[in-house]
């Protein structure tokens, strides 16, 4: 049987990418996200290229949704040999004395918490398949900090600290765990962290040439196709214009 590709987060952007970057005829792919309009429209485009498609909508803030998730699978999408943990979104950017609780609840629900629930929903999956993989998704804010990043920073500094507790953990079932950590990549990240502000969303890549999803995706893609002796524990990825968090350089506009 195909082995299968887990993807949450597979509705737009980095996910979205991924789905399309590792396609190929008889891929078989779960892909999960809350927005049902858009999975569909992905997974006719994937299935038009000879790949095998299961879509489910998910809210991996909850643990009850995910167990029930997994319950689901359909019998012939479930060697599962690969999941990657996309789902994750910033929500505001301010002080931590001007932050918004809400906003904290959504990220630490949604980046720490939900990475937490699909893994434990699709571990039982993993141990059976020879040579399993989990991909986690991470950022340069889980590497350093900077003004006003506070909690998300937070978030991704505790997926990188999992990635790497987990890849100690299941050494011994013999399941691989690495990560991504880009700098600045154009997505719907900063529209959804900027809560649909167009002009300040699009306001954060002027003046440089940031990251495409696809770039992403092909590091997630070196990562699982590399050799079975070789882990890739973790790739930092930035724009050219970048070399940190905080540095980056930008051309004034015409």
């Amino acid at each position: 049987m195909e082995e299968t590709i887990v993807i949450t987060g597979a509705s737009s952007g980095i996910g979205k990418a991924c789905a399309e970057v590792l396609t190929a005829p008889g891929k078989r792919f779960i892909l999960t996200a809350r927005r049902n309009e858009r999975l569909l429209e992905l997974a006719a485009e994937l299935e038009k290229g000879g790949a095998l498609v299961w879509t489910y909508v998910l809210d991996v803030r909850s643990r009850e949704a995910c167990q029930e998730w997994a319950t689901q699978i359909p019998e012939s999408f479930r060697n599962i040999r690969v999941l990657i943990n996309n789902a994750g979104l910033a929500a505001g950017l301010s002080g931590i004395q001007d932050g918004d609780f809400t906003d904290w609840d959504r990220m630490i629900d949604t980046n720490v918490k939900g990475l937490l629930y699909t893994t434990e929903a699709i571990l039982p999956f993993l141990k059976r398949a020879p040579g399993a993989h989990i991909v986690n998704m991470g950022s340069i804010a889980g590497k350093e900090v900077y003004a006003n990043g506070n909690v998300y920073c937070a978030s991704k500094h505790a997926v990188d600290a999992l990635t790497r507790s987990m890849r100690i953990d299941l050494l011994p079932l013999g399941i691989k765990v690495s990560s991504v950590s880009p700098g600045m990549v154009e997505t719907e990240f900063s529209l959804v962290r900027f809560k649909g502000d167009a002009e300040r969303a699009s306001a954060v890549y002027q003046g440089l040439e940031p990251l495409k999803p696809e770039d992403i995706a092909e590091a997630v893609k070196y990562i699982i196709t590399a050799p079975k002796h070789v882990t890739v524990a973790d790739i930092v990825l930035f724009p050219s214009a970048q070399a940190s968090s905080r540095d980056v350089v930008r051309k004034p506009l015409a």
